[in-house]
């Protein structure tokens, strides 16, 4: 047990019958676990409430409530979704196997016991969990010091908050994989971490930035990419956080990248943020209408700014959610045609 902590793990062991609840305790109170008992499901969802276990033996066959709909509710709860889960069953089918993977649950044991095999399973789903739960705080102070970034600069109101759920919104408009979606709401909050190695003299200066304050400034994107690179989970956020600031024709920054060069999901960040600061008041500009950003973020794609197909989508999403229509869909299809055409000409390059 030295090698799992201090803490005595705890197990809590789910079944109806006695005796195997009897064996399961014995087998592991021998291993030196706290072990808790509950001999139904309902029972062991106030067991888990109640003592928080670090992974729980389920029986599959009990009467009422399924060791399957134990495992799903605790799958779904935000509080216990770490906590591992083991089937325990007499029945070693692949349908048994099947319905509990689609329940949630993270291995499975077949009645009898083996006392070497409980033993290895169990202390490396502990281990497992241990380091996920590690994984889930570093995220959690990554959040943490956006808030606190954003909260440096009063002006910004919830900016964060809005690029999160336009970015779930859009993602999902455009059809992309829920992983690249939730990587879309995490570049919500931590696009402009890195802020946080910014001086506030660069940072809140209300005035025009000198040559030297903007290369400080754009050293945020390096920073954020620094601060978030270690973790394995931000690995798609990683893109937005460096290339947010890029532009369609390599004039942006840090890399000046060129067009596909730039990753896809940073282009798409990249005009829900344009278009949330030109929607937001800031005390140098007012807040613009729906229409008039569409129409500034046109002007810039027709400069070579930004990805011509992508704001197509964008203009398309942004008329059909938040913006009441003035003309038929046909007519609306027809304008932004030909607009397309007009931007695509603009930043062909020979």
């Amino acid at each position: 047990m030295n090698d799992l902590d201090l803490e005595r793990p705890k197990i809590l062991v789910v079944d109806d019958h006695p005796s195997s609840r009897m064996t399961a305790v014995a087998l592991l109170s021998i291993e030196g676990y706290d072990v808790v008992e509950a001999e139904s499901g309902p029972a062991a969802l106030a067991q888990v409430l109640a003592t928080n276990p670090d992974l729980i033996l389920l029986d599959v066959m009990m009467p009422g409530m399924d060791g399957y709909e134990v495992c799903r509710r605790l799958k779904e709860d935000e509080h216990t979704r770490l906590t591992p889960v083991v089937f325990v069953t007499a029945l070693d089918d692949r349908r048994a196997r099947l319905r509990g993977i689609e329940a949630g649950g993270d291995d499975f044991l077949t009645k009898p016991f083996d006392q070497l095999e409980l033993s290895a399973r169990v202390k490396s789903l502990i281990r497992q969990k241990r380091l996920n739960e590690d994984l889930d705080h570093a995220e959690k102070v990554l959040f943490s010091i956006a808030r606190a970034v954003e909260s440096r600069d009063p002006n910004t109101g919830d900016h964060c908050e809005r690029l999160v759920l336009r970015g779930k919104a859009f993602g999902e408009f455009l059809g992309l994989p829920r992983p690249q979606v939730r990587d879309l709401m995490w570049g919500g909050y931590l696009h402009d971490i890195g802020k946080v190695g910014i001086p506030d003299a660069v940072l809140l200066k209300q005035g025009k930035l000198t040559s030297d304050e903007w290369d400080i400034m754009q050293q945020h994107v390096l920073i954020g990419e620094k601060i978030c690179q270690p973790l394995r989970t931000m690995r798609g956020v990683v893109p937005i956080i460096r290339h947010h600031h890029e532009r369609w024709d390599g004039s942006g920054y840090p890399d000046g990248l060129v067009e596909a060069e730039i990753p896809h999901l940073a282009q798409i960040f990249q005009v829900i943020d344009i278009y949330d600061a030109l929607t937001s008041e800031r005390p140098y500009k007012k807040a613009f209408s729906p229409e008039e950003a569409l129409k500034i973020i046109a002007e810039e794609t027709s400069k070579g700014w930004r990805n011509p197909a992508l704001v197509v989508k964008f203009t398309e999403f942004i008329r059909a959610t938040e913006m009441q229509p003035t003309k038929s869909s046909e007519i609306q299809q027809a304008d932004l045609s030909i607009w397309f055409q007009k931007c695509t000409k603009s930043t062909h390059k020979s």
